[in-house]
């Protein structure tokens, strides 16, 4: 398929009521509304293709750029080519789950993430924490740099609530992540959620609601599923 191809496509199948929604929830303009198990139907028909993704990701087009990352070729994407499409992540549903999927599965992952938590710009800064989030839920506990991830909570706690709305909203996230996924460090997860206490994020008029970590990570627990890591990121 082309580009041109699956521009049409995706006009095809937007839906008013979608984007409705898609816009409450942040995501910018251009596009069209299309549903995710829609693009996934694509997704079957494509699999992977590294030069496809990226020219669909080019587009600005919110739906093409989400459908981009669930084809891209994760192990092929460069350094630059990470930094592109962190700089245009302008919706929340591609700076927070496109970009950090597509980071997690390449070479350069956990590095980005820690320059992307330090950027000035509320979606980069966001993206770098939910690409450490998927990072942590990901990779084997013998690849993790524990120590660096235990300071990095110590950062969570002392900024998180002076953070703009995304960035406090992925910091939540990955203490939830990092509790969860990593058990040598769910203790100290816990720990950094009671004293950080309740987050607030403006969620839009929304009806999401921000997850209590303490709730969240003691669930899994009572589960058994700490520390099981997921097969894969995107969604």
């Amino acid at each position: 398929m082309t580009v041109k191809e699956i521009m049409a496509e995706l006009r095809s199948h937007g839906e008013a009521n979608i984007k409705k929604i898609l816009l409450k929830h942040g995501v910018k303009e251009p596009f069209f509304g299309v549903k995710v198990e829609y693009l996934k139907l694509i997704q079957k028909k494509i699999k992977m293709d590294y030069q496809l993704a990226k020219d669909l990701y080019a587009t600005g087009n919110a739906d093409a750029m989400y459908l981009a990352g669930l084809i891209a070729d994760d192990e092929k994407m460069t350094r630059s080519d990470l930094q592109t499409w962190v700089r245009q992540a302008v919706s929340p549903n591609i700076s927070e789950y496109t970009v950090p999927w597509v980071a997690t599965g390449s070479n350069y992952g956990y590095e980005l993430a820690l320059e992307w938590i330090d950027a000035k710009k509320e979606h980069i800064a966001a993206a770098g924490w939910s690409t450490l989030t998927n990072w942590v839920s990901a990779k084997p506990d013998a690849e993790l740099d524990l120590p660096s991830l235990k300071a990095l909570l110590s950062r969570v706690e002392k900024n998180i609530h002076g953070s703009e709305n995304r960035v406090r909203s992925t910091m939540n996230s990955f203490i939830i992540g990092l509790g969860s996924y990593v058990t040598a460090l769910t203790t100290d997860a816990l720990a950094t959620a009671k004293k950080i206490g309740a987050v607030t994020v403006d969620k839009e008029g929304t009806a999401c609601k921000v997850p209590d970590a303490t709730v969240y990570i003691k669930k899994v627990k009572d589960k058994g599923n700490l520390g099981k890591k997921k097969k894969t990121v995107k969604c």
